[in-house]
């Protein structure tokens, strides 16, 4: 399931990564055309809106499934093992039941809007609530495998604090992690492996 789950995240990324260079050459385009050649195309801002709503909500499934999203773990770095697996549990509990509101309100809001179109695509607005459903569907999935893996034991001890105080703590542990994967008998850049 880890390896189906990390295949997807990869294919979510390209998509995103798709997202955005569309986004940029609609904008920059549109910019192009306007300013130089008094023209332009009609329906880049609305398009690149869309896009940037699907691009926040495809985002934030990726950096669900790998834990990067931010929180505050002062307290919860301080308590014991159990007490870490009972805020973990909560925690997890908390967002299944939020996400659950976000797929009701999504699905709602889909349902009324279906018939409406856009002003310059006529595209159906039920399109851009669409995002908070399949955001809330991932989402509810990731947060169901992680909760099992807790109840069942699976997460070891260290990996209880599913959040980051802040990015640059997130930045120092993928330093501190990349530097140790590095081989241990390879010399640290710099130095040529030399002893002065």
């Amino acid at each position: 399931m880890n390896r189906w789950m990390d295949r997807a995240c990869r294919v979510l990324e390209a998509v995103i990564a798709a997202m955005l260079a569309l986004m940029v050459v609609l904008v920059f385009g549109n910019v192009v055309l306007r300013y130089g050649f008094n023209s332009g195309i009609t329906v880049s801002e609305e398009v690149s809106r869309w896009l940037f709503i699907w691009m926040t909500f495809l985002g934030a499934i990726v950096a669900l499934r790998e834990h990067g999203h931010l929180g505050v773990d002062m307290v919860v770095q301080r308590l014991p093992a159990l007490g870490k697996k009972i805020c973990l549990a909560l925690g997890h509990m908390v967002m299944l039941y939020i996400v659950w509101l976000l797929f009701q309100g999504s699905l709602a809001q889909a349902r009324i809007n279906w018939d409406v179109t856009a002003p310059t695509t006529g595209a159906s607005m039920a399109i851009v609530y669409s995002a908070g459903l399949v955001f809330a569907v991932c989402a509810a999935l990731i947060l169901a495998i992680d909760l099992y893996k807790l109840l069942s034991g699976q997460i070891a001890d260290e990996d209880l604090v599913m959040v980051q105080e802040s990015e640059e703590a997130v930045q120092l542990q993928q330093i501190l992690g990349s530097s140790a994967q590095a081989p241990a008998g390879s010399a640290p850049s710099g130095h040529g492996g030399a002893k002065p």
